[in-house]
């Protein structure tokens, strides 16, 4: 762990007391029963290891999609993504998304991210392989489903920022966004998780 990634860790309770205060990253958005015309199972991603991920193995769990970055004033939620992946275990799937496109706070190879990720936060939960979030021409695939309402029904609301926050239900449907500031054991989150 880097200076730089050590302190933030250790202001991270300030940072989210501050960020909470001042509503940056809190934002929320919901549609229960919006059918998506692209279903979520038929897609694919690799691996921060470079093996195939086929989402159909999802079906029946819900699945929380959250862009991670190794070097973010957020990056301590990756504590929290693990211990709700452990709780939540028998009905939920985090995956992680690392992405470089909020100023350069990814800068590692996939190899460096999976050795960061597992060493100073005992991440177990699968990682994709390193991608691009934002809108564009290179965008990961997953989250153009994720932020085009003509593939998941509803939502077009991209990542502002990292450690931003994606529920998909049982059924393969988007349900929630949550901003940065959201954390994943906070109540907004649990209270979707247990319905």
């Amino acid at each position: 762990m880097t200076i730089r990634q050590r302190f933030l860790k250790l202001v991270y309770p300030l940072w989210i007391w501050w960020a909470n205060k001042k509503e940056v990253g809190t934002k929320k958005l919901s549609a229960q029963e919006a059918t998506p015309p692209v279903s979520f199972y038929s897609l694919k991603d690799t691996l921060i290891n470079g093996t195939e991920f086929d989402f159909s193995q999802l079906e029946g769990k819900k699945v929380m999609l959250v862009n991670t970055a190794s070097d973010c004033g957020y990056t301590g939620q990756y504590d929290d993504l693990q211990k709700l992946s452990e709780q939540y275990k028998d009905k939920l799937v985090v995956l992680g998304f690392p992405a470089n496109d909020f100023k350069e706070q990814e800068k590692g190879s996939n190899e460096e991210i999976a050795e960061f990720c597992k060493l100073n936060f005992g991440v177990s939960f699968p990682l994709m392989k390193k991608s691009s979030v934002v809108k564009g021409a290179d965008q990961n695939k997953i989250f153009e489903w994720l932020t085009n309402e003509n593939n998941n029904g509803w939502n077009n609301q991209q990542p502002s920022w990292n450690f931003c926050k994606y529920i998909v239900d049982e059924e393969g449907r988007l349900t929630n966004f949550f901003g940065s500031t959201i954390e994943p054991l906070g109540t907004e989150i649990t209270t979707v998780l247990n319905q």
